[in-house]
């Protein structure tokens, strides 16, 4: 796993950031959180205790769009951090936490 990545331009970054905003006062991210459910670890952990995820991490060039983003508790968030979902699922395979199928 590359610790290296390319710096994303401030603009680009203050602009994904604004559409994750936008994203996460509709009504599709409401009904997103509406089970409570963590998309990381499948733990009901309420809606109100749910975060918005990029899957590709805005500082590492992913988008804030609707097939770009999950539900996610904050402990899974805080621990995934700027990791693509390979890195992460590499991740969860270390931990034991996922089978290697």
């Amino acid at each position: 796993m590359s610790d290296f990545y390319a710096p994303v331009d401030p603009d680009v970054l203050k602009r994904e950031k604004a559409r994750a905003r936008a994203l996460r006062a509709s009504p599709w991210w409401r009904r997103r959180i509406a089970a409570g459910v963590c998309h990381y670890c499948r733990r009901p952990v309420g809606h109100r205790s749910l975060t918005m995820d990029h899957l590709v991490p805005l500082g590492r060039g992913g988008r804030s769009t609707r097939g770009n983003v999950v539900p996610a508790c904050k402990a899974c968030n805080s621990k995934k951090q700027s990791l693509l979902p390979v890195e992460w699922q590499e991740y969860l395979r270390a931990l034991g936490a996922v089978s290697e199928d």
